[in-house]
């Protein structure tokens, strides 16, 4: 059905299948492929499905499995850059190998700063975990941005954008693994279950900069609930079945989240009138904790780790506070980056050690920490451990014994007391050790990916996700503040809810999410604001025109959770009133009366009324007597009636909380993303020339020792190479460093005109022998070709000339023949009559003109070998070739060509062995004594051989008629004679006449009366 306001018109055969072409030919174009992205604090995964790859990791350009979440501008040497310029930028890896020396240019872990204000206290540690990074406020949308010292001018930049080339990054990945016919568009995101509106619609942004479609945004939870799902079958509710309730526990470097999900199976209707079972898996509760995880840790071993270079004598000696060491950029940089070295070797060792040399103020710093220590420290955490799976299971309404199994997730999960708090709650045996801790939530999303993808059949897995906050409006009426709860924590994504009013006149609401703060106090985020736009028209007219009363005016507004994002958005709006229906006229009487039904019945049924003709239908057997009356009730005119009307209202919605990029803005954005893109695409070619040109300087130089290459070159061309090598040297460690790319091809060019056509020559030199004796070999075949056609053309000639003499002799045998009398003509009738002499028929396979064409080319190729071997052998090693080995092969290529038109002619005339050959018609003859003859060579020939011979048989047609005479082919299926003569259905022809002379012989068939067989 049509959704509501598109009405579907009546489209011509042309505009269809015009539609149809388009369709498949834009399907051809643009391949399909989508990737799943596990937006990680720490790494991003990216996971990618195409036709041909169901589901596979997407590798870095370093060939890892994940990518470091971070950016970095590297600074030019020459100082920060004019307006329209661009620096080198780096992801991953080697991003975060660049911040020791550049801390301020490399910004990592930007996932928590998305839609936050630049105020809030996640800004704030991340502040000072990055000290050297100079974080600011957005202009106009308080939202964190990032002041870069590489430029001069234009320095902000937002976290949208920043995260944005992170995103265009893995796409770029995804694309070299899909290959150039796929372009990535479409995408599903994993976000923590605690993501904010706001955080949402970062998140979209983001996405829409770097050029992907938003599938859908589903939690941590539920993608790994959808991979742990998609290899199992479970229990049928419907069924009886109990349904599979797991806890999913995943902590990672920011956070830790907890989620009861239900796995069950359930049967449903199919196509037609059969049933299918699909699995599910609903989110139940979720509950988290958005400080606990990797990077909490870290920052307890890097205030150790401070605290004790600052007990340090030298460190003493200097002054140094753990502020001052904490606060310098380069050297935050370097504990963080070894506290998360120190913390993963502690997963699997008692102790480790560190040493950093010039570790602050050339101060070297050696460094001991050990399991026991960290337990120590991390004490209090710990016991942070049970939180999000109370809140989680409490959401639920469950308690951990209802819980099947811990599902684990998240690198952080790994750390020793993490798995022993996670025993203590759940027990031991309930812990699941058979799901990818680092990759589960990354197939997930990319097999939610593939099943929202038209392009792609998998198993049907219907999927619920929540959106972990209590939503409500709030609105003015009579005077007084309203406020609403419309949506609750575990509210399932996809939900509707009409909001009712009663409204005259225009109005508006706000709505908000209800977010929960660490003192326990919860904030009303306003998230939208809802202003009617036509609402006072429209009770006018419905007043005025439909005579609609005061009392019965009702306002409704139908709010949604995004199945897409989780965000709630209007979807519609609407005023309804009540007045009395008219009162039925005579037209009205009549249809009724006619049994064609009045206004009422023309109305849509609401669910659940049944219809009127139903029960009409259902009551045919009535007596006239009853009918007669019906029909007079009918004729007689409508009581009053109370009719509801209902008219639409047009609305405008505004954004709050992280306010809409403006279009002007936004266009700002991507212009200034593309033309980092253009810059590091014309740096690239650039460096691919400049190394080119390098590569090429050492090679030519190889060439001046090369004895062939000497052989083939002058000592005046060899100097002005050795001249032209040193120059180029010179400049390319000079100018050629900033050089552009042109320019480096031209002086690439220059070197190529001096080297390659010395190396034309030696190639040429080393492959013109063998490149002759192929040719060579080729005319000899084709002269063996000239002797086949020469030889079959006179064969054919001699086997015509043959058969025409037969016929002539054959023809004047059967003129001496004596007539036949009228008597001997009936009885001949039901006697085959013998055939006619005939021409036998020869295949002829080549002509003269066939002989002609190959002679010619032979004697082209032989004079033109011949012709370019003398110009050759007049000619020295440094002088250039009088023919190629590439014109040898072309001219190889016309010979080969016309011996392969010879041998396609003698294929198209080859007859396999047991090829039959076409039976001629038989006209009768008026002789009877050649009808005579001609029956006793036929039985004479019958006496002689049992079977006839492969190919002389009857046709299938003649053969299954005289069978069917016979009895065999019985039209009621009776096989008795196969039985007899011991053949299957399948038995070729030939086997049947074998079988059946065979068995007339013996005698086994006269007793069936076959013996006519």
């Amino acid at each position: 059905m049509a959704p509501p306001g598109r009405r579907r018109g009546q489209l011509s055969p042309a505009t269809i299948l015009l539609g149809l072409v388009f369709l498949f030919s834009s399907t051809a174009s643009a391949a399909s492929a989508v990737i799943g992205v596990d937006l990680g604090t720490e790494y991003i995964k990216a996971a990618l499905v195409k036709p041909g790859i169901p589901l596979e990791i997407v590798l870095t350009k370093d060939s890892k499995r994940k990518e470091t979440s971070a950016v970095a501008f590297k600074p030019a040497k020459s100082g920060p850059l004019p307006p329209g310029s661009y620096p080198e930028r780096f992801y991953g890896s080697d991003a975060i190998a660049l911040q020791a020396r550049f801390p301020g240019d490399v910004y990592p872990n930007l996932k928590h700063l998305l839609g936050v204000s630049s105020e809030s206290e996640i800004v704030g540690t991340y502040k000072e975990r990055y000290p050297a990074l100079e974080v600011t406020g957005t202009q106009d949308r308080n939202t964190v941005s990032f002041q870069s010292g590489v430029f001069s001018k234009d320095k902000s930049y937002t976290v949208e954008e920043l995260l944005a080339m992170e995103l265009k990054n893995v796409r770029e990945n995804a694309k070299a693994l899909a290959g150039k016919a796929y372009d990535i568009q479409d995408v599903v995101f994993t976000v923590p279950a605690f993501y904010t509106v706001e955080e949402r619609r970062a998140l979209q942004v983001a996405a829409r900069l770097a050029g992907l479609k938003v599938l859908s945004v589903v939690s941590d939870g539920l993608a790994v609930g959808l991979n742990y799902a998609t290899g199992r079958t479970f229990p049928d509710v419907t069924k009886d079945g109990k349904p599979e309730i797991n806890l999913v526990f995943d902590m990672g470097a920011g956070s830790t989240s907890a989620s009861v999900v239900k796995f069950q199976g359930r049967t449903v209707k199919d196509v037609g009138k059969r049933n299918k079972t699909v699995q599910e898996v609903q989110v139940m509760g979720t509950g988290w904790d958005r400080t606990l995880g990797g990077d909490a840790l870290n920052s307890l071993i890097v205030d150790d780790m401070v605290s004790t270079f600052t007990e340090l004598p030298a460190a003493k000696s200097a002054s140094l506070t753990a502020d001052k060491v904490k606060t310098h950029g380069r050297t935050a940089a370097k504990l963080f980056k070894e506290t998360e070295r120190v913390r993963q070797m502690l997963s699997a060792n008692k102790e480790t050690n560190s040493f950093f040399e010039s570790f602050h103020e050339d101060i070297d710093f050696r460094y001991k920490f050990s399991r026991t220590k960290f337990e120590e420290l991390t004490a209090a955490y710990a016991a942070r451990v049970d939180g999000p799976i109370n809140r989680a299971l409490e959401a639920a309404g469950l308690t951990i014994a209802d819980i099947d199994s811990v599902i684990v997730h998240g690198g952080a999960s790994r750390t020793p007391f993490v798995q022993a708090r996670l025993e203590a709650v759940a027990g031991k045996n309930k812990i699941r050790a058979n799901v990818n801790a680092d990759e589960a939530a990354v197939f997930g999303a990319a097999f939610k990916a593939a099943s929202l993808s038209p392009s792609f059949r998998v198993k049907e897995i219907r999927d619920s996700d929540i959106q972990g906050y209590n939503h409500g409006i709030q609105y003015s009426f009579n005077l007084k503040d309203r406020d609403q709860k419309i949506f609750t924590p575990t509210t399932k994504l996809g939900a509707t809810k009409d909001l009712p009013f009663q409204m005259m006149g225009e109005f508006e609401f706000t709505i908000y999410q209800a977010l929960p703060r660490a003192n326990g106090d919860v904030s009303k985020e306003p998230t939208l604001r809802f202003s009617s736009g036509n609402l006072t028209r429209a009770v006018t007219k419905m007043i005025d025109e439909d005579k609609c009363d005061r009392q019965s005016f009702n306002n409704y507004v139908q709010v949604r959770l995004s199945p897409i994002t989780g965000t709630p958005e209007i979807v519609s709006a609407w005023v309804t009133c009540e007045t009395e229906e008219a009162k039925g006229g005579i037209v009205d009487g009549v249809k009724n009366l006619f049994g064609m039904g009045g206004k009422k019945d023309q109305e849509p049924l609401k669910e659940g009324e049944s219809s009127s003709s139903s029960a009409s239908a259902s009551s045919s057997s009535s007596t006239s007597s009853s009918a007669d009356a019906e029909s007079t009730d009918a004729a007689k005119p409508d009581e009053k009636k109370i009719k509801t009307v209902k008219s639409a209202i047009t609305f405008d919605v505004e954004q709050l909380g992280y306010k809409k990029i403006p279009r002007k803005e936004l266009k700002r954005m991507q212009d200034r993303l593309a033309a980092f893109d253009s810059s590091d695409k014309s740096r690239r070619l650039r460096e691919e020339g400049l190394n080119s040109l390098e590569a090429f300087t050492y090679r030519a130089r190889d060439y001046l020792e090369d004895e062939s290459f000497i052989g083939a070159s002058t000592a005046a061309v060899r100097e002005s190479l050795e001249k032209a090598l040193s120059a180029a040297s010179e400049w390319i460690y000079s100018e050629g460093a900033e050089a552009d790319e042109k320019t480096l091809k031209s002086k690439l060019k220059e070197l190529e005109d001096i080297v390659n056509p010395i190396l034309k020559r030696k190639n040429e030199a080393a492959k013109r022998p063998d490149a002759i004796k192929d040719f060579k070999d080729t005319i000899a075949h084709i002269k063996e070709v000239i002797q086949l056609v020469d030889n079959q053309i006179k064969t054919q000639s001699y086997e015509s000339s043959k058969s025409s003499e037969a016929v002539s002799k054959a023809s004047a045998e059967a003129s001496a023949s004596p007539s036949s009398t009228e008597a001997i003509d009936e009885l001949d009738e039901e006697v085959d009559a013998p055939a006619q002499p005939e021409i036998t028929e020869v295949s002829t396979v080549y002509t003269e003109s066939d002989l002609t064409t190959v002679q010619e080319a032979a004697s082209k190729a032989q004079a033109w070998i011949d012709e370019n071997e003398a110009k050759q052998s007049k000619l020295g090693a440094t002088d250039d070739p009088a023919f190629t080995v590439k014109d040898i092969a072309a001219e190889k290529k016309k010979l080969d060509d016309v011996i392969m038109d010879m041998m396609m002619k003698k294929m198209k005339h080859f007859k396999p062995p047991n090829q039959q050959k076409p039976k001629a018609s038989k006209p009768k003859s008026k002789s009877a004594k050649g009808k005579k003859n001609a029956s006793k060579s036929k039985k004479a020939a019958t006496k002689e051989t049992d079977a006839p011979a492969a190919g002389d048989g009857p046709s299938r047609e003649e053969l299954e008629e005289a069978l069917k005479k016979a009895g065999v082919n019985k039209p009621n299926g009776d096989n008795n004679i196969l039985n007899k003569l011991n053949l299957d259905k399948d038995a070729s022809e030939e086997e049947i006449l074998a079988a059946i002379s065979k068995a007339t012989k013996e005698g086994r068939l006269k007793d069936e009366g076959h013996s006519e067989l």
